[in-house]
């Protein structure tokens, strides 16, 4: 490894080391967000993503309860508690996510028949705010790797429509081309408005963009 140019660090090759992962490990090395997010004690660079889409769409600061879907490795949450930090924040992952201090973790799916009980005892009421930066697991294949977190983020929809308190807002990420038609129906029922942004931390060459939908109209039940 070594410097070139205006400070850019360079990557040699290495045994073992795929020309992929080298390009992955040079850009990290270069990369502003990731080097601020070091310096700064947030667990990744998409915790400027959340700060960002905040600052434009003002959705987290007066939170009182919320849900971070697919939280690992925990930015994001990390956020929340810095802007609102009275709120009761609950994190869910297949994976294991390292304690941050004010938010309740559980290590399971958030489609388990189990999740709306959890977080009813864990919140004490319904959460104003569902937050998603999840995506599948890709398999190399674009069409099809859209389709999959398409179809993830189309779940965590209905899982805020499921149980987000009246006027509340679900924040996902979704890809290039925005919300298929499916989600925006789903979401043009619930949302009374429904906005998509790129915010500045998210690359260039990304092809994720974010889906803001906020003032919830409520469940059926809740409006009679």
């Amino acid at each position: 490894m070594r410097g070139a140019g205006a400070g850019k660090v360079r990557v040699k090759s290495a045994k073992g080391r795929t020309a992929q992962s080298t390009r992955w490990l040079e850009r990290q090395l270069n990369d502003p967000y990731v080097r601020r997010a070091k310096a700064e004690g947030w667990r990744s660079r998409a915790a400027f993503k959340l700060i960002e889409l905040d600052e434009k769409f003002h959705f987290v600061k007066g939170s009182r309860a919320v849900v971070d879907l697919g939280v690992a490795p925990g930015g994001w949450a990390q956020v929340v508690r810095k802007l609102s930090p009275k709120a009761k924040v609950v994190g869910m992952d297949l994976l294991p996510t390292d304690p941050i201090h004010g938010v309740t973790l559980f290590q399971m799916d958030f489609m388990d028949d189990k999740a709306p009980a959890l977080l009813a005892e864990t919140l004490g009421d319904a959460p104003d705010l569902v937050i998603s930066d999840m995506a599948a697991n890709t398999v190399g294949h674009a069409q099809t790797d859209h389709l999959r977190t398409m179809a993830l983020v189309e779940a965590a929809a209905w899982f805020a429509v499921e149980n987000l308190r009246k006027g509340g807002t679900f924040v996902a990420k979704v890809f290039a081309g925005g919300t298929d038609a499916d989600l925006l129906a789903i979401l043009k029922k619930h949302f009374t408005t429904i906005k998509h942004a790129k915010p500045p931390a998210s690359r260039k060459g990304s092809v994720e963009w974010y889906v803001v939908a906020q003032g919830f109209k409520g469940r059926p039940i809740e409006q009679g």
